[in-house]
């Protein structure tokens, strides 16, 4: 009977055994003749509820999204630029979009991710010595630059300031080496923070914008970080200051000041305000091969925000016209 019993366990054990490698043959062979939809349905139907099918893990809640170019009725042709869009921040919205989603070079509007990584990991009221690289000499004349020599001492906040209103790209650099201790090294925390902000479409190769085939960004991608910027009230009162004075201890130790202006036309006089909403403040960009690019704050008189942006316009006429017409469009509630 023993014999017998272990007989039986045993043709069982081999029978199980069978059915086991059965079944993953079949269920293999579903796997690899599978359409790929069949797998991905198979994969969101068993996952959906995992934190990264979630819209508040991926903060969709608090965002506008677009996936197609958006009319709005009053906005221009947009003749002469490259991409272009409307963003109503309160009403998580996009108004109005034109290749948003298209790598474009940034130009200087890079600054508000180097003030935005600045403030995240800095203090304001640190002094930086000005190094020789930062030093507006190391800069080609065509360069904007404030005018930083070796040996001066400012504080973080009025180099910020300075790469804000000014454009300083000697600020830029001079933050970037405080922060980081190099360019390099601080164009990896942008990056990183970039990534953190889901600006997944862009990468950025140094603080000022100065032109890099490696270094791009969308106009989705940058509404993303100004998104992020104007959530920092430092950030605010930078981008809607009509001037700063930054008060300097030079190498010889004497005291200096020294002034900075927004190049931005709405705040310098050089354009006619819309009249859609106020503008608060922003950031311009120009080179060669990014055009002129903008991206604004904007506030209704319900002080509903909106962030306007435009990349790369043939000339700062175009570029301040195109803006005034998108902004003046702005839907009224």
């Amino acid at each position: 009977m023993r014999k017998r019993r272990s007989r039986c366990t045993g043709i069982l054990s081999i029978i199980l055994v069978l059915l086991c490698a059965s079944a993953g043959a079949i269920g293999y062979y579903k796997v690899i003749n599978a359409k790929p939809e069949t797998l991905v349905y198979e994969y969101e139907k068993n996952h959906y509820k995992e934190p990264l099918y979630r819209a508040e893990s991926l903060y969709a809640e608090e965002l506008c999204a677009a996936s197609k170019d958006i009319y709005l009725e009053g906005v221009s042709d947009m003749t002469g630029i490259h991409a272009a869009a409307l963003f109503d921040v309160n009403g998580k919205n996009v108004d109005f979009s034109r290749s948003i989603h298209e790598r474009l070079y940034p130009a200087s509007t890079t600054k508000i991710l180097t003030a935005l990584v600045a403030i995240n990991n800095g203090n304001l009221s640190d002094s930086v010595t000005i190094s020789e690289n930062a030093a507006a000499s190391s800069f080609a004349a065509d360069e904007q630059v404030c005018g930083l020599e070796t040996g001066d001492v400012f504080t973080l906040g009025d180099l910020l300031y300075g790469l804000i209103l000014n454009s300083g790209n000697d600020n830029a650099v001079a933050v970037a080496e405080h922060i980081a201790g190099s360019e390099e090294a601080f164009a990896d925390m942008m990056n990183e923070q970039a990534v953190k902000l889901m600006a997944t479409n862009s990468h950025f190769m140094n603080a000022s914008g100065l032109h890099n085939e490696e270094h791009y960004t969308t106009a989705y991608d940058l509404y993303l970080i100004f998104n992020e910027c104007i959530k920092h009230q430092e950030f605010l009162d930078m981008i809607s200051a009509s001037s700063y004075t930054a008060y300097i201890t030079k190498a010889d130790g004497t005291a200096a000041s020294m002034e900075f202006h927004p190049t931005n036309y709405y705040a310098n006089g050089s354009a006619a305000l819309p009249s859609g909403a106020s503008v608060i403040g922003g950031k311009t960009g120009t080179t060669d091969q990014a055009g002129n690019c903008l991206i604004l704050l904007d506030e209704d008189m319900e002080q509903n925000r909106y962030i306007s942006v435009i990349m790369g316009a043939e000339t700062k006429e175009i570029l301040y016209m195109n803006m005034t017409s998108m902004i003046d469009a702005i839907p009224r509630v």
